[in-house]
């Protein structure tokens, strides 16, 4: 009795080319949306059933949103696009001869085009203890375990009653990290009063640890000090050219030798690309990032893609939204063309800009306009640019509908009267419990 083959093909009465995408974020999804009228099949693989949006996960992890306002189930893309399929997977080999992808579970995929976009994940810079005993919000599950790591410690300071400091550390003062700790601090100003009568506010520290001397480095120094300013009026405690050299269980030991004792240290500082890429034959670069052409092929492959995060252009681009969704809609169209037997176009990426939020009724943005000119705003003004932008680049109605709920109840709504979205907490457990 012969075995079924592992390798799977899409089957129709003509063979049409097979595109298979790895990855669905950013990337992705617009590669896969830039193939919708071409004359192809279509696999969107991912390890994952659903999209993440990355921008807004540290509002899951302060229990400002819901996990499911920040997630897209991926096979309902093939509700508005009859050429996709999805096949959920762990990619662990690519032979790139043979044309196919080999899972980590069994089985394995053939493609006649590959888009890679996998992304990266958190870069730890080799800092002793940091993956161990640090929190990193990249994925969902991750902001979720920290959403409910800093509620369990909030409840159990109230049910301890010891009367002592508490503290929050963010290593890293990119957006994530400014973001965060912006959150964290209007957490605990607004709500921790009201919610929490048993813990003093102001013995609960916010810290934000920077290497370099700003915060914000890719902004204009303005803006920069716009934020700086605006977290300091919020309590949140700035140290700058401060290093981290190690996490422990119970705080950041700093390059100064000075140790901060901390209930949770958020990781909010660099990317990196996954291992397994290296193992999957395709040329890498700086940050073991994948090298590719002038129009987003690999180097060296006349049908591999690479874009996000995961792809070193001649001209090296942010690891930021723009650039993946740029170019995975401009690698879709280049599969578009050459199944249509045209030569493909180098990608141009156009700069939007750029944005973040410190807190209620306050951001900024650097915004984009023609010839090298740029709209920069702060306040108000550039918090509502910021919300509008999110909310176009969610995926999904409903999603679009309930994060915009949520985030105006929680900015625009009077103070200490917002709800946080928890989830599950143990009950506290003195260490020396009386015998019974």
């Amino acid at each position: 009795m012969t075995e079924p083959s592992t390798s799977v093909r899409p089957s129709s009465a003509r063979r049409l080319p097979h595109v298979v995408v790895l990855g669905g974020g950013f990337g992705g999804l617009t590669a896969v949306r830039a193939l919708a009228e071409s004359d192809v099949d279509l696999t969107l693989v991912d390890r994952h059933t659903y999209n993440t949006f990355q921008p807004l996960l540290y509002q899951v992890a302060t229990a400002g949103l819901n996990p499911g306002d920040v997630t897209f189930f991926l096979r309902a893309t093939r509700m508005s696009q009859q050429n996709v399929s999805f096949r959920q997977g762990d990619v662990v080999g690519i032979d790139p001869n043979e044309q196919i992808l080999t899972f980590g579970e069994g089985g394995n995929l053939h493609y006649d085009y590959l888009v890679i976009a996998s992304g990266a994940t958190t870069n730890y810079f080799g800092t002793k203890g940091a993956e161990e005993n640090s929190r990193a919000i990249y994925t969902r599950a991750q902001a979720l375990k920290l959403r409910d790591e800093i509620f369990t410690n909030l409840e159990h300071a109230a049910a301890s009653n010891n009367n002592e400091d508490m503290a929050i550390v963010v290593v890293g003062a990119g957006p994530t990290g400014v973001e965060m700790a912006g959150a964290l601090a209007e957490l605990r100003n607004d709500s921790m009063a009201a919610i929490y009568p048993e813990l003093d506010p102001r013995r609960t520290h916010i810290v934000l640890v920077e290497m370099a001397d700003k915060v914000l480095g890719p902004f204009p120094p303005s803006l920069q000090e716009y934020a700086a300013r605006a977290l300091r009026e919020r309590g949140v405690e700035l140290r700058l050219n401060t290093s981290v050299s190690e996490v422990t269980e119970h705080g950041v030991l700093l390059g100064s030798g000075e140790f901060l004792k901390a209930g949770v240290v958020i990781w909010a500082t660099g990317v990196a690309i996954p291992r397994v890429v290296g193992t999957w034959g395709l040329p890498q670069g700086r940050g073991g990032r994948i090298t590719v052409d002038s129009d987003l092929r690999v180097t060296g492959f006349k049908n591999i893609f690479a874009v996000g995060d995961v792809a070193l252009s001649p001209n090296p681009l942010p690891q930021l939204a723009q650039p993946a969704l740029q170019g995975g809609k401009h690698a879709g169209k280049q599969i578009a063309a050459l199944v249509c037997g045209r030569p493909t176009r180098e990608f141009h990426y156009r700069d939007k800009g750029t944005m973040a939020t410190v807190g209620r009724r306050a951001a900024i943005a650097d915004i984009a306009l023609i010839r090298g000119r740029s709209l920069r705003l702060t306040g108000s003004l550039a918090w509502l640019a910021w919300l509008f932008v999110h909310i176009v680049m969610l995926l999904g109605n409903r999603n679009r509908l309930a994060t915009l709920v949520n985030l105006t109840t929680k900015y625009l709504a009077p103070s200490r009267r917002t709800n946080p979205i928890v989830g599950d907490v143990p009950v506290f457990e003195p260490q020396n419990r009386p015998d019974e």
